[in-house]
Formats: structure tokens, C-alpha cells, sequence
């Protein structure tokens, strides 16, 4: 029986490679975006604002000629970065969205939900060190931003509807800086300076890995709130990691030793419970 997942965010960046990854491992998708999809078959994209409670829960629950249904949700649509709006209009929109898909998703009955979090609730950009490197999913969140307030907000708002509904999933994924392969073109110029790229430890994640991620995620066996740090085996940078990190942040402790470009964003709990391990590199 195939499995219908409604994916909202389905036109962006990262979407569209979520989009064709669940495509390819045979999932039905419904994009549900302000912008129709450009390659979803037709009758598969629904125009919809995440902002409008009553919009969602009909995306999730029927609309005429495109399902009468979903089994997952995957929620991409968001404000994607700070700084595009002022902080109030990031904050309402992204946090209003967010709480209508987990809302419609409980209404409509829908107990698997996948949902971007962010790398910035792990205290970027920075400007207060790490606690330790890598970095990773056991200190509590430190938004340093309105855009990362809202993303360490969901997080939390997740835990309770989970505690309203004991049966439901709910993986929050704190993707890195979301990277398609003609943007590998930039990277050789980060070497030059190590501060360019130390706002998020020299991450980046593939946009295809990502959508990898999504459906590990999708597919991962349990109820209840799990967030994972999602980004690529290796820095942006040609310089070894460990040198990277002694230099910038000297006072930082460094938990073990790290490969010659390890990331600093550490990826274990990802590849323990998800079974996810990175394909891509710009150094390909």
C-alpha cells in the first residue's frame, strides 16, 4: 500500500529534493506550497498559506480531486533563514505554521510527523563558543535569534503534543546550511579566512543528504520527540578540522579526535538511530 506523505515547504531549496527522493523510494507526495511544485505530477500540489489553521487541516485531510487523506507529514515551509522579515513578522509566520501542521496533524489523525528544526538552536552564530566540539543534541538549545527562538520553541511545542498524543512521532531535524552542488563552486574561497564560514563550525548539509535524512526519519520506529543534528561528514573547508578548531576557538574542549575534515556538527545520534550516513561532498 503506498504511503501518501504531504510535504509543505515542497517548492523550496531542500524541498524539492525531498520531493524526489520520496518519489523515487515510492511514497506519494502532495506539495502543499504558496508556489506549485515545477515537477510533481498534476494533481499533486495544492496551493496552500500555512498561516491559515483552516487551510491546513483541509490540506491534510481532503482535498477534492487530489487525496482524501495523508499518512505523514514532512514540514519544510517556513521563513527559511534570519533576517528576510523583521523579527516579529519571522516569529508569527514560522511559528504559526508550525503550530497549524502539528494542530491538523492531530486532528486529522496523522501520528508521523517529520519537521525542520534548525542548526542555529545549537547557539549559532557562535559568537558565544560552543560548549564543546562537536557539538551536538545534549546541551539545551541556545537561540541566539528570533528565527532560532521559533525553532527551539517547536521543539518544544513538539514534546507537548506528544504528551497529548501519546501514539505520535513527532523528529525534528536540525539541518545545516542546505547546499546544491553549483554552490560547491564558492567553497575553495572559505580557506582564505576561517572566521567566513565559523558561524556554524564550517557545516553544510547536501541538499539531497538532507532529504535522505526526511525519509530515514519518515520510516524510523517510535513515538514521542526526537531531534538529530542533520549535516555532511565533512567542513567546507580544505584545512583539518582539528586545526580549525584550535585556532578559532582555542578555550573550547574538543571531545576526541577528529578527522582530517571531520564535521564539528556531530551526526552520531543521526547515523545510531536513523541509519543515516552522507553520499554527497563537495569535494567530489
Amino acid at each position: 500500500m503506498t504511503t501518501t506523505v504531504a510535504v509543505t515547504g515542497s517548492s523550496g531549496k531542500l524541498g524539492r529534493h525531498v520531493v524526489r527522493e520520496l518519489l523515487e523510494h515510492g511514497y506519494r507526495v502532495i506539495g502543499l506550497d504558496r508556489v506549485p511544485h515545477p515537477t510533481l505530477p498534476v494533481g499533486s500540489s495544492v496551493q496552500v498559506d500555512l498561516t491559515d489553521h483552516g487551510q491546513v487541516l483541509e490540506a491534510l485531510t481532503r482535498v477534492d480531486d487530489r487525496h482524501t487523506g495523508v499518512d505523514a507529514v514532512v514540514h519544510l515551509g517556513a521563513i527559511p533563514a534570519p533576517g528576510r522579515l523583521t523579527n516579529a513578522a519571522t516569529f508569527a509566520h514560522n511559528i504559526t505554521a508550525t503550530y497549524n501542521v502539528f494542530a491538523a496533524a492531530r486532528t486529522a489523525g496523522v501520528r508521523n510527523v517529520v519537521w525542520a528544526s534548525s542548526e542555529t538552536v545549537l547557539g549559532l552564530p557562535f559568537d558565544t563558543p560552543p560548549p564543546y566540539i562537536p557539538v551536538d543534541e545534549e546541551y539545551a538549545p541556545r537561540p541566539e535569534s528570533t528565527y532560532s527562538l521559533v525553532k527551539t520553541l517547536e521543539e518544544e511545542m513538539a514534546r507537548q503534543f506528544c504528551r497529548w498524543v501519546p501514539d505520535l512521532k513527532a523528529i525534528g531535524l536540525r539541518f545545516s546550511n542546505v547546499k546544491d552542488p553549483e554552490d560547491y563552486a564558492d567553497f575553495p574561497g572559505y580557506d582564505a579566512d576561517a572566521q567566513l564560514r565559523r558561524w556554524n563550525l564550517w557545516g553544510y548539509i547536501d541538499g539531497r543528504d538532507g532529504a535522505q535524512a526526511v525519509r530515514l526519519a519518515l520510516e524510523y520506529q517510535g513515538t514521542g520527540v526526537e531531534v538529530f543534528v542533520i549535516a555532511n561528514a565533512d567542513t567546507v573547508m580544505s584545512r583539518p578540522s582539528a586545526e580549525l578548531a584550535a585556532e578559532v576557538y582555542p578555550g573550547v574542549p574538543v571531545t576526541r579526535e577528529l578527522g582530517e575534515h571531520e564535521t564539528m556538527l556531530s551526526i552520531d545520534k543521526a547515523r545510531r538511530l536513523l541509519g543515516y550516513e552522507p553520499k554527497h561532498s563537495w569535494r567530489e
